[in-house]
């Protein structure tokens, strides 16, 4: 089973001004035969609260994978991805160019996402949209990836590719 986290990244969402669905929508397309989602929560678009949850997940919870959800767009108060850039030890830009250019497919407005996905420790950390209908057409395309990373982050020395 792989070790999941679910943050949501939302100022309404953390004031109780608005109703969580993207959290709810990832755990809703994560085959449950693989994925075991241990932790969930939401917290304001401020770079402290997103490091020190992060951090605590990856570090103490010891998760194999934190999706992120909210956060990524243009706006002012858009920073899951400089939270995220200050947790991460290495980015892993193939699977943040692969969301992006399934996102593309279905909107232009894709390519504004500033989404990014990295490694710490041995914790894989994806930033996804907050739409749904984003959540929607992006997870499916990564999922396949996932176990194959994880087992590469924990340190398979087999080959690749055989």
């Amino acid at each position: 089973m792989i070790r999941t986290g679910i943050l949501t990244v939302s100022d309404k969402g953390s004031q109780g001004l608005r109703a969580d669905e993207g959290g709810p929508k990832i755990r809703s397309l994560l085959p449950a035969d693989c994925y075991q989602v241990e932790t969930a929560a939401i917290v304001p678009d401020e770079i402290p609260e997103l490091v020190n949850t992060l951090v605590e997940w990856a570090d103490r919870k010891n998760l194999d994978l934190i999706f992120t959800t909210g956060g990524t767009g243009l706006s002012p108060r858009d920073l899951t991805p400089e939270a995220t850039e200050k947790v991460i030890e290495r980015e892993i830009p193939g699977m943040a160019e692969a969301m992006r250019r399934e996102g593309m497919k279905h909107t232009p407005l894709a390519q504004l996402s500033r989404g990014i996905v990295g490694v710490r420790g041995e914790t894989l950390i994806i930033n996804l949209p907050g739409g749904l209908k984003a959540i929607e057409e992006i997870l499916p395309v990564i999922l396949p990836a996932i176990p194959h990373a994880l087992e590469k982050i924990k340190g398979d020395s087999s080959d690749c590719g055989r």
